[in-house]
């Protein structure tokens, strides 16, 4: 059997704290957002149509959610998913590909103000400015 020692685990802790705040509290709620209460006092709110993984899921599987013991970690039991609570306090949602295709949505409003300039020849030229 291994044997830890005082300055190994002195050494984890160290690193842990390294990796952000944690999570002292999760819920779910039904405007379909996640909040997330860290222990460094925020508060935490993000649609779960951003967090990949998410977004398809029922609002049951989304009320069932397990905190890690360190708070490093959310687990969604009924989905088996898993999202990193210091990842979401930097902004990120998922894996770089998803936060590429995340940055290449477009609102209906934007994609219709793009099809109205498209009927009018596209994007109006820059005036030339003479000094």
């Amino acid at each position: 059997m291994a044997v830890i020692t005082d300055e190994e685990i002195a050494a984890a802790r160290k690193a842990g704290e390294d990796v952000g705040p944690c999570a002292i509290a999760a819920y779910y709620f039904a405007d379909r957002s996640l909040g997330v209460e860290l222990d460094n006092g925020v508060m935490l709110r993000v649609p779960v149509s951003l967090i990949q993984g998410l977004g398809e899921a029922s609002d049951e599987a989304l009320a069932a959610i397990e905190i890690s013991p360190v708070g490093w970690s959310l687990h969604f039991p009924a989905i088996d998913a898993d999202v990193y609570v210091p990842s979401l306090f930097r902004g990120i949602y998922g894996s770089c590909a998803w936060m590429r295709e995340l940055g290449r949505r477009t609102s209906p409003a934007k994609a219709a103000a793009a099809r109205e300039n498209g009927k009018k020849g596209g994007r109006p030229r820059k005036a030339e400015v003479h000094a």
